[in-house]
Parts: C-alpha cells; structure tokens; sequence
C-alpha cells in the first residue's frame, strides 16, 4: 500500500473535493448572497436613505399641484430603486441605472423642456396662468380714493432684512388687531405673539424680523411696490409707516372675459391665442398667461425681416468663426507638438509647461485682458507695435481679433492632445516610410496625419460644436460690435448665440420661448454637421484599421 505523498507541493484530497485548505469554488447562487461588508452596508444605507429623503422631498409639491401622474412615476422609480439596490440580482443593471437617471435628468430632460418651451409665449408677463394674470392686473391698479381705510405699517422680513421677503405688519386701528400681509394675502396674528407700540406701530413679533428706518429705506422701492391683496381690494404702502387699502381701477368681467378700467371705460379683450388682454387698437397690457403658440416662434425666425434678414449672414461668419477657431487652433497645436516630438528637441519638459499656460489660465479673465489689448486707445497691441488701428470699429478687424484671440486661448488644448496621440503611434512606422524613400513631409502626409486624425476626430468635433456656440468668446470681447447704424440688433461679430441673447434678452423683457425655438435651429446645425462629421471619421477609421 502506497502512502499518500506530503510536505511543500503537495496537497492532501478527498474524495468530491479540491486539495485540503483550498477554498472550493462558489456557485452562482452562492456569489449572488456573498457577505456584504460594513462599509459597503453603511454606504448603501446612506444612499438608499437619501433617496428617500429626496424623493419625500419631491413629493409634496407634486402633491400640491395635483400631478398624480408626476407622482406616480415618482413612486415607481423610488420602488424599483429600492428593489434594485436591496436584492443580489441585477448586477449589471446597478451600474447602470445611476448613469441612465443621470442621463435623463441632465441631458434628456433639458432638450425636451426646451423644445417644449419653445412651442409657448413663455417670458417676461406671460409666465403663469390666465387666473394669476388677472390677479396681477387688479392689485397692480389699486390707488388710493376718498374714504380708503388706513393703518399702521410696520415693515418686516422673514429672515435676513436685506434679502429676505417683505411683509406688511398692519393694526387696524378700529380693532387694534394685527395682521401679516404679503402676496398671499393678509393672515391675523395672535396678539399674544405681537408687541404694539405707539401709534399702532409693531415693534416686534414672533417669526418676523421688524425693519428699522434705514433698513426700511434700503428697500423701499420694493416697499413701494408690494401689493397685498384684501376682500375689498388690496393693500399698499404710503411712506413707511402708513399704509392704504385701495381700490382696483382695472376688474375683470367674466360675462365680456375681459378687463374694463372703471376711471375711463376702456377694454382689453382676452386674445387665448397669444395669451393677452388686447385692445381694440391692438395695445396689450403687459401681464398675460402662458399659452401654445404653435409654430409661430419657429415662423418668427422666418418670415420677420428684421431678424431673417441678418440670420444668414451671422450662420455664414459662425461658420467662419467655428472653423477658423477649431482649424487653426488644431493645425498650430500639431506644429508645435511635432517640433517637440522630435528626438534632437532639448528640454521639452519646459517647453511643455510654457505653451500650456494659457490653457491653465481663467478664459474669463484672459478674454476681458485681450479685450483691453486691443482698445484702439491704450490698447498694448497697438502700443506695441506703433499702431492706430480700431480693432473693434471695423468688421473685418474685429473678426481677425476674436479669432486671433481662440487661437491663443484654444492651442494649448490640441497641442496636448496630438502630444499623446502622436506618442501613441509607432516610430517604426515612420522609420518604414523612410527606409522605402519617403521625404519627411510624405511621410507624415500618407501615416502620420490620417493617424492623428484618426485618434482626433471626435475632439475635432466636439471642439466645432463648442465653438459654434461660444458666447463667451464674442460677448466679452467685443459684444458683438461693430453694429450698423440701421440695426443695433445684429453686429459683425455677432454668433447666432450671441444675436439669439440679444433678441430674447436685450428688450424689454426676457422671451424664453423664442429663445428655445433659436436653439433648436442652433441645435439642429451642429447636430447635422456633427452626424456627417461622424460619419466620415467612421469610414476614415475603416481605411486605416
């Protein structure tokens, strides 16, 4: 009978199992149920409660709204996180529902709201619904007539004085009863949580920061215009230590659905399709609703000449602009990694740390600097180089400036990325091309560039759709300028960015609507340049793989 063998090397087996003080391997079901570990616990305890936290906090608005539907889905994905990250199955899917919910709440989300938004009149006075405008309309016509009641005004904040939202603190003098008044309403307070001064006047009380005289005036136009609305009208100030209830002179009338001014007779109709009151003559009152206008944001763009008049123009320089940018950014960005990929180059290192620098530098800063280099003035550029040119007072200067600016602060970044793209292709290649008696340049034409390509071309585009809409660069250099006389609106150097802010933002109020449908003209431009782009990149990868 044979001995089993022992010692170092060797390992005792029994029978059905591996060699003795080896772990046998675990089935699925067992890896599946592996311990957790107490840190692994703890974390996922405290993103699973926090979870929760957020979606209680969501919760409530939603229900105040009425959004059953909002809530629902609220729940569900609250239900199936949990299910999700309390069971042992679905490994894949734990990686990958974090990075899906990121997904639709900072990309999906937005571009549907924007193109929902833009589909609407939404802006300045046309923000809430037809209920709310109406309200507003009223209280902001209330002036003070003969036999208006009066009280003692004591103004408060709920929080910080000089940031925090103004209330009214008034005493009825009939009653000497105190109420909190804002754009809510009036609230009567307890008298026991008020402190009653002379003259009727709230020195204090409980939740209420009370302003004194100099806080009070810091804030008075505000004062002036908050308007607490009452059963029998609204409530406003006079000074800072009076207040009035007044009379709405503009009413809505259900029976005509319009508002009718009591002092001299005029109406505005509701117009439902542009979400105004209107005229007769076609005069609008300032606060409207929110409605869907259709198409006519998009029609817009279109058919006013005003705004399609200069559009083609500014879409033909945004491509100048997008492209001189990224092309010239990227072809001296490869010329001086090339001068550096060289093996006869001698501290590299610092030249490496030299080029970067504007690369390392605020844009913010840098572009407010250069703007000031070329002030035709006290502009460096022009002390410089003993010169009297107006940058900024002629199209094709300004242009040349903006540009010559993105090369400086866009080289940096293409000079980083053709240094680690071109240390990624082999020496032998080149060396190859060589030895068959190829010039340097052919052989960095028929290898070395398609290769760069090859590996750039997705950052090449990103960097065009970046540049496309680079509102920084334009509106902090020369905002636009040099404008025509017969259009302040558009200038040279104007992007389809820039001129889209100005449009929307540049009047008399903020047109979020019309801006959303300019997006997604913007949006769709860079969205087919880049397809095409993508696609030729694809078919250039064929070739060279």
């Amino acid at each position: 009978m044979s001995t089993p063998l022992s010692g170092p090397g060797s390992a005792t087996r029994t029978p059905g199992r591996g060699p003795v003080g080896s772990r046998p391997p675990r089935s699925r079901a067992a890896r599946d149920h592996a311990p957790i570990t107490l840190t692994g616990l703890a974390g996922k305890v405290l993103l699973l409660g926090l979870t929760a936290g957020i979606a209680v906090w969501a919760a409530f608005p939603l229900i105040d709204g009425g959004k059953w539907a909002g809530l629902a889905l609220l729940a569900a994905t609250t239900a199936g996180l949990f299910y999700l990250y309390l069971t042992p199955r679905h490994i894949p899917a734990k990686y990958l529902v974090p990075g899906t919910l990121f997904l639709i709440a900072f990309q999906v989300f937005p571009v549907l709201y924007t193109a929902s938004t833009a589909f609407t009149n939404f802006g300045d006075g046309h923000r809430g619904s037809k209920d709310e405008a109406i309200v507003a309309i009223q209280t902001s016509s209330v002036t003070q007539v003969p036999g208006s009641a009066e009280y003692a005004l004591s103004i408060a904040t709920k929080g910080d004085p000089a940031t925090g939202p103004l209330v009214f603190l008034v005493t009825d003098p009939a009653t000497g009863t105190v109420s909190a008044g804002d754009t809510g309403g009036l609230r009567q307070l307890d008298a026991a949580d008020v402190t009653v001064g002379t003259g009727g006047k709230v020195t204090a009380a409980d939740g209420y920061t009370v302003l004194n005289f100099g806080q009070a005036s810091a804030r008075s136009k505000e004062i002036t215009d908050l308007v607490v609305p009452t059963a029998g009208g609204a409530l406003r100030s006079s000074g800072l230590s009076r207040a009035y209830e007044g009379k709405a002179v503009r009413a809505y009338e259900s029976g005509c659905d319009c508002i009718r001014d009591t002092g001299t007779g005029q109406t505005w109709a509701a117009d439902e399709e542009v979400g105004a009151f209107v005229a007769a003559d076609g005069e609008r009152l300032a606060q409207g609703w929110k409605v869907n206008v259709g198409l006519s944001n998009f029609t817009r763009v279109l058919t006013d000449r005003n705004i399609s008049g200069p559009f083609l123009g500014t879409l033909i320089w945004n491509f100048t602009f997008a492209i001189c940018s990224t092309g010239g950014t990227f072809l001296l960005g490869m010329l001086i990694a090339l001068v550096l990929h060289s093996p006869r180059m001698r501290g590299t290192n610092l030249y490496r740390v030299l080029l970067v620098l504007p690369y390392a530098m605020p844009s913010f800063a840098m572009l407010l600097a250069w703007r000031d280099m070329f002030n035709a003035d006290f502009g460096l550029i022009n002390s410089l180089f003993g010169l009297d040119v107006d940058w900024f007072g002629h199209s094709w200067t300004a242009r040349f400036a903006v540009i010559l600016v993105q090369l400086w602060l866009g080289y940096p970044y293409m000079f980083l990325v053709a240094t680690g793209a071109l240390q990624a292709i082999p020496r032998e290649l080149t060396e190859a091309t060589s030895v068959d008696g190829a010039s340097p340049w052919q052989s960095f034409r028929a290898v070395t560039l398609p290769l760069l390509l090859v590996a750039l071309s997705p950052l090449l585009i990103s960097s065009f759709a970046y540049n496309f809409n680079n509102f920084n660069a334009i509106y902090l250099t020369t905002e636009g300028a040099p404008f025509p006389a017969d259009n302040p609106t558009n200038g040279a150097t104007d992007l389809l960015i820039t001129y889209t802010y100005r449009l929307a933002f540049g009047g008399q109020g903020a047109e979020f609507g019309f801006a959303a449908a300019i997006s997604l003209f913007i949006f769709a431009i860079v969205a087919v340049v880049s397809a095409v782009s993508f696609r030729r990149t694809r078919k250039q990868e064929e070739v060279y793989s």
